[in-house]
């Protein structure tokens, strides 16, 4: 049974003393799995339209799937929700991305990198939980919020970090940027600028999966995908036209929405008629679930059985994670917007430190096992920086490729050369 606290959300309201449910996937009904932090803002005294949701979430209040390990006393390994070696590859992992994106802000700031960079920090639960339990044949399909999901893939910091700097070197040979992460050979099948936009190629890879294995007979092929995106996408039409397609062929796809309570400058309380997304999986005939996304045990319990119904065959699933990113939208962004004390209190419930915490105290690892990894990543990413810095820029000739299909057609000229090494190729541009 996948979730021993998970509870059918019917519309009656369930307590966390209750014991162990049918299971919320194979029942095909919606599942609200929470924890005290649920409504976001119910515990804090803030100005914004908190009440109305608070109202509407406070009949499904329920316990979240580690609140009940926790409750017991842990006496032998067996009853841990994660091996030694599962704990330290998560947390190298967490870590690696909260100190990718430091890092990114202080190049950013020095001019290193250019555009829009959006940071992940605060949001590392939903990354590792999910991605680490990934094969290297099954693909994600990301946002702009990118950079770590590309590094959880096993995409090389080098690779990401050059790419951040407009390099040669970089992922993307310096054309796509940190909106942009793209990786044939990890499976990374892009980051997307607009959102909604990565939803249906992700629904595209996943029905690939299915033709191979049905149509094509490669029985082996079990892969499955993971979409990723925010709440403000859950309003978009793209959401919805997917949703309704993967359900109808039973595609392996888990859309996994990184809600984290603000798109841009708007709260998802005032955007949204519904706050509870997850909600939307059961209209289509898929399950939907909610977790606390700040926490990377809860978030990955419900990302086994997700991704374990995908490989079966069993079809999609809609997985609302409620997190919290711990800076601006993007570098650009000041973060005048939010309450203080909304940010103070997620602060408090860093996934990173509350991770820490159940490794040391379930016996997982010790302080010197967990400075070893922080001090093996920071060397990781100060090696990042310089490789990045060092790497050359891309050549002019690299401009018109991967534009069109034929480049022949525009890019080429009678010469068989590209026409933007042609020294001509820019005169008059800085007059226009």
């Amino acid at each position: 049974m996948a979730f021993a606290g998970a509870k059918i959300i019917q519309p009656l309201t369930v307590h966390a003393s209750a014991t162990r449910s049918p299971d919320p996937f194979t029942n095909n009904k919606s599942t609200s799995l929470s924890s005290p932090f649920l409504g976001s803002t119910r515990t804090l005294t803030l100005t914004r339209s908190v009440s109305p949701f608070t109202q509407r979430r406070s009949a499904s209040t329920v316990v979240a799937v580690s609140d009940v390990v926790k409750e017991k006393k842990v006496k032998a390994t067996s009853n841990l929700l994660l091996t030694k070696e599962e704990g330290l590859e998560v947390y190298e992992d967490m870590y690696l991305g909260r100190a990718f994106e430091d890092m990114c802000a202080q190049m950013y700031y020095r001019g290193k990198m250019f555009g829009f960079v959006h940071l992940y920090n605060g949001q590392e639960a939903v990354s590792s939980g999910f991605i680490k339990l990934l094969k290297k044949e099954d693909s994600v399909v990301s946002t702009y919020r990118d950079h770590v999901h590309a590094l959880s893939k096993g995409v090389p910091a080098r690779a990401v970090m050059s790419e951040l700097f407009g390099k040669k070197t970089g992922c993307c040979r310096g054309q796509g940027g940190s909106m942009h992460m793209f990786s044939a050979e990890h499976n990374v099948l892009g980051g997307f600028a607009f959102i909604g936009e990565g939803i249906p190629v992700a629904t595209g890879a996943a029905f690939t999966s299915k033709y191979k294995r049905e149509v094509l007979k490669e029985d082996d092929c079990d892969h499955v995908t993971l979409a990723f995106f925010g709440d403000g996408t859950a309003n978009n039409g793209q959401f919805f036209e997917c949703l309704n397609m993967a359900a109808l062929w039973k595609l392996p796809i888990i859309f996994v929405v990184e809600n984290n309570l603000w798109a841009i400058g708007m709260s998802h309380l005032r955007a949204t008629s519904d706050p509870e997304i997850w909600k939307k999986g059961p209209a289509f005939g898929m399950p939907g679930i909610h977790v606390d996304g700040m926490d990377v045990l809860k978030v990955r319990e419900v990302a086994k059985e997700a991704i374990g119904r995908a490989r079966r065959g069993e079809g999609p699933t809609l997985v609302e994670c409620e997190t919290y990113r711990f800076r601006g939208h993007s570098l650009a962004d000041p973060d005048e917007l939010r309450d203080p004390a909304e940010k103070a209190h997620y602060a408090k419930r860093d996934p990173i430190t509350q991770f820490k915490k159940y490794l040391i105290e379930s016996k997982l690892a010790t302080e010197a096992d967990l400075k070893a990894i922080e001090k093996k990543i920071d060397e990781v990413v100060e090696d990042a920086v310089e490789f990045a810095d060092e790497s050359p820029a891309p050549s002019r000739s690299q401009l018109l490729e991967n534009v069109f299909a034929d480049p022949r057609g525009f890019g080429i000229g009678p010469d068989g050369k590209y026409r933007c090494e042609d020294p001509k190729f820019t005169e008059g541009t800085a007059q226009v």
